[in-house]
């Protein structure tokens, strides 16, 4: 069996002295997981593409459970960010978010989408980091279902007011008067649960559109960090090194 499709490397294992394994994001096929045979020869045809944050083309040979690349060429490789540690590390926090989240050998296109726009956007400083951050985190948890209830008030339907509470554990909202008696609780101002509706609820035409000043950025990243943590049961060591530069 051979697959031909396109794909962004989110994961490489060197294996003995010269083979890969490689993690490749691909829209129809989501996460292959495949060798690669002789690949960290500079001389194999296959070394760049399959290098980490590099979107290629792939032919994959499967036999039984097993798949191997045997041919490969580059669509596009992030290069801007293999010179910037910070953006570095927050490029392969995002691929890890990928790798926690898409589905394996099912469609994935959004979660493709989110990547390379998300890589682009990052790699040129055409969006703040902290926008970038928080958009990859919820979005990604939004479509793998976790979607949080922000649309209103969970006991009386409020829609907003000047600060309202986020539980990052449950995914649910508060206003001011409901807020329950619990120490978790984040509050949220009005642009930034703006932005957290926007992310969820928006085409993804407009997914990238969309403006808050720096401070309200960081709360948003910070909200929507926790709340990823507070889904999904995974350590991301990327983060805790972006977070420490």
């Amino acid at each position: 069996m051979s697959i031909a499709t396109d794909g962004l490397v989110i994961r490489v294992n060197n294996v003995g002295e010269y083979d890969r394994i490689v993690s490749v994001l691909t829209a129809d096929y989501g996460i292959i997981r495949a060798f690669v045979h002789g690949a960290r020869s500079l001389k194999n045809k296959n070394a760049s593409a399959t290098s980490l944050l590099s979107y290629s083309h792939f032919t994959f040979s499967k036999k039984r459970d097993t798949y191997t690349i045997t041919d490969s060429a580059v669509n596009k490789i992030f290069f801007n960010l293999r010179g910037d540690i910070v953006k570095l590390s927050l490029a392969q926090y995002f691929c890890e978010i990928a790798e926690n989240l898409a589905p394996v050998e099912d469609e994935a296109k959004e979660y493709l989408r989110i990547m390379l726009n998300s890589l682009h956007f990052l790699s040129e400083s055409a969006r703040p980091s902290a926008m970038l951050k928080a958009i990859t985190e919820l979005r990604m948890l939004a479509i793998s279902g976790y979607t949080p209830d922000i649309v209103a008030c969970r006991e009386c339907a409020c829609y907003e007011a000047d600060t309202m509470f986020f539980d990052a554990i449950n995914g649910e909202l508060y206003c001011p008067d409901c807020r329950p008696p619990v120490a978790n609780l984040l509050p949220i101002g009005k642009g930034v649960l703006a932005a957290m509706r926007h992310i969820v609820y928006s085409s993804f035409d407009k997914l990238y559109n969309f403006s808050l000043p720096d401070e309200s950025l960081d709360n948003l990243s910070h909200i929507t960090e926790t709340f990823l943590l507070s889904q999904i049961e995974h350590r991301f060591t990327a983060l805790e090194f972006y977070k420490n530069l």
